[in-house]
Formats: structure tokens, C-alpha cells, sequence
């Protein structure tokens, strides 16, 4: 079946997207205010778009029509965030930084969760989580009324040290960080731990069709 964009309303355009572009990995980001209040929240429009220069792209949106979440509005005062992931066990505490909280509450404090420093960017970065991506803001792309587009330079990376093979050839044990995926509908996701491998065939070794 054919669905014309141009003849939907936002809504349902947007519940065709995340319910066939699955599953998404999930940005967790922390940012700081230039007053210092730290915001905490999670954004499944996410991906790495780029090795070198490692870049990462996160789509936020706003509560109502120019009224900016405070995560982007953060972003775009202070150019700094921290991408944390979330694993399986996280994924309930993750699910509490989501409500819609006033500024002034402690979404990571209602959660029961830890901060721990970075090394280079000023917000922290989720303590539990087993990988923070440390991010410098390169560009801000608006594409909607309330939406934009965050492309951030990943300047420092954390991950948990148990899930670290080899430090010296940067070898990680992905199955180990056990993160989640955000699916369709209102509180779909997926695990990782179904997985099956596929290599890349090389072209000498394919047997071309006539």
C-alpha cells in the first residue's frame, strides 16, 4: 500500500516512521542549563551518521508548537551533551526521565540514578550507563516549527570497563553492553541479545548472474 505523505497529517506520518524505521538505538542525553540545572531524557530519532569525523544526529522536537524541549533548548545555549545508551537493565529508570517534568525537577534523582563526570564537555554523564558518548555541538538544522536536528562532534567516549576486550585495538564486547532498542506504538522495544551474523560477501567470491 502507498501512503502519500503530502496527503497525511503529521500524526500519522510520524506513526509510519516509527513503526517501520525499527528498532531505534536510544540517545539518553544529558545537558547542563548555562545556570547549571542538569536535564536528563531520552530520544529514540538517533544514529550515528558519521565515523571521521565521528558524528552523531538526534532528532528533538518540542512539547507544542515553539516551545522547545529542554534538552535542544540546552544544546543550543551551551553546545554540550552527553549521549548516554541504555542497556536492558536501565531500561524502566530510562522510562521515568521521560514524563514531561518541570525544569526545576531532578529526572535522574527520580529515577535513582548517579552522575558521574566527564572528561571534556560540562554536563555529566549517567553513572549506570555502560556507554556515554562526551558531544560538542556542530550544527543545528531547523525542520519544522517545533523540531530540529542536532549534529554533534563525539569528543571522548566512556564505556563500561568490564565490556572492554581489548583497550590497545579498541575491541568492545557489544553483546555484554545488552542495550535496547525503542520500537513502535507507545512503549514498544526491543532487546539485543536475538542476533545472528551475516558477513559481507566479497566481490570475487560472488558468482555474477548473467
Amino acid at each position: 500500500m502507498l501512503f502519500d505523505l503530502a496527503a497525511l497529517d503529521a500524526q500519522n506520518a510520524y506513526k509510519l516512521l516509527v513503526s517501520t524505521i525499527v528498532p531505534r538505538p536510544i540517545a539518553w542525553i544529558t545537558t547542563c542549563d548555562v545556570d547549571g540545572t542538569l536535564n536528563a531524557a531520552p530520544y529514540s530519532f538517533f544514529n550515528a551518521v558519521s565515523g571521521h569525523p565521528p558524528v552523531v544526529a538526534i532528532g528533538i522536537g518540542g512539547r507544542a508548537p515553539g516551545d522547545a524541549k529542554d534538552t535542544g533548548g540546552n544544546i543550543r545555549r551551551t553546545g554540550q551533551f552527553v549521549v548516554n545508551l541504555v542497556s536492558d537493565a536501565l531500561a524502566e529508570k530510562m522510562n521515568v526521565t521521560a514524563i514531561d517534568f518541570p525544569k526545576a525537577v531532578d529526572e535522574l534523582g527520580q529515577a535513582g540514578l548517579s552522575i558521574a563526570p566527564s572528561a571534556k564537555v560540562r554536563p555529566p554523564r549517567i553513572a549506570e550507563s555502560p556507554v556515554a558518548l562526551e558531544c560538542e555541538r556542530l550544527v543545528i538544522v531547523d525542520v519544522g516549527i517545533d523540531r530540529s536536528v542536532v549534529l554533534g562532534t563525539v569528543v571522548a567516549i566512556h564505556i563500561q570497563d568490564d565490556c572492554v576486550l581489548d583497550a590497545a585495538r579498541c575491541y568492545v564486547d557489544t553483546p555484554k553492553l545488552d542495550l535496547i532498542g525503542r520500537m513502535h506504538g507507545g512503549g514498544w522495544y526491543s532487546r539485543t541479545t536475538d542476533r545472528f551474523e551475516l558477513p559481507r560477501i566479497p566481490l570475487d567470491q560472488w558468482a555474477m548472474k548473467e
